[in-house]
């Protein structure tokens, strides 16, 4: 009795031990086998994260899309400014150069004015000078007519032309025209008598 009593332990013993085994065994598993899963489900993005990146997936495009919108326009008025500022700098210099061309030219005007003013001034000395020797000319002319008889005096009247001839006897002395008129054929002495009588009516009266 006391044998198989032992045996009986032993067995009992043994089945618990090899029972415990496989309990463990099948714990492990278990465990190994959740560790697994949790291990993959962390691994996974959780759904409602997912739902919200999507959609801030879907909106950011438009956002994006206006900003980069903006950018570009910003970048055109930059560039149509700087293009502007150009233009600007180029008229600026172009007008630069056009009135240092206008200061140059007003310089050379002013110059050539000047010597045209000095030789207008020194034509009118000349036609003065001119004026006067041809006065001077013309006083000794006239002297000489009244100095010569009036019949020799008469016969030169007679040739000239009717106006030069009037311009003459109306600088004589009026006895010294007169007898030269005296010796004028009546046709001469009318047309001589016509000019200065209408060279006097344009004189002003008093």
């Amino acid at each position: 009795m006391k044998k198989k009593t032992r045996k009986f332990r032993r067995t009992g013993r043994g089945a618990i031990l090899l029972l415990t085994v496989l309990l463990v065994s099948s714990a492990i598993l278990r465990v190994g086998s959740g560790t697994g899963k949790a291990f993959a489900e962390a691994m996974k993005p959780a759904p409602v994260e997912a739902e919200v990146q999507s959609e801030e997936t879907k909106n950011a495009p438009q956002g994006i899309a206006d900003i980069s919108t903006d950018r570009a326009e910003v970048g055109k008025l930059v560039k149509a400014l700087r293009a502007r500022e150009v233009r600007v700098k180029e008229l600026e210099n172009q007008i630069a150069m056009r009135s240092k061309a206008l200061a140059v030219a007003d310089q050379e005007i002013t110059k050539r004015l000047a010597v045209l003013e000095q030789a207008e001034e020194n034509l009118r000395q000349t036609i003065a000078l001119a004026d006067g020797a041809a006065e001077d000319d013309l006083t000794r002319l006239t002297t000489v007519y009244e100095s010569m008889k009036p019949k020799d005096a008469a016969k030169l009247f007679e040739a000239m032309e009717p106006k030069f001839a009037a311009g003459f006897l109306g600088r004589m002395r009026p006895d010294a025209a007169a007898a030269i008129m005296a010796g004028l054929t009546p046709e001469r002495a009318y047309s001589i008598s016509a000019i200065l009588a209408g060279r006097n009516a344009t004189v002003p009266k008093t």
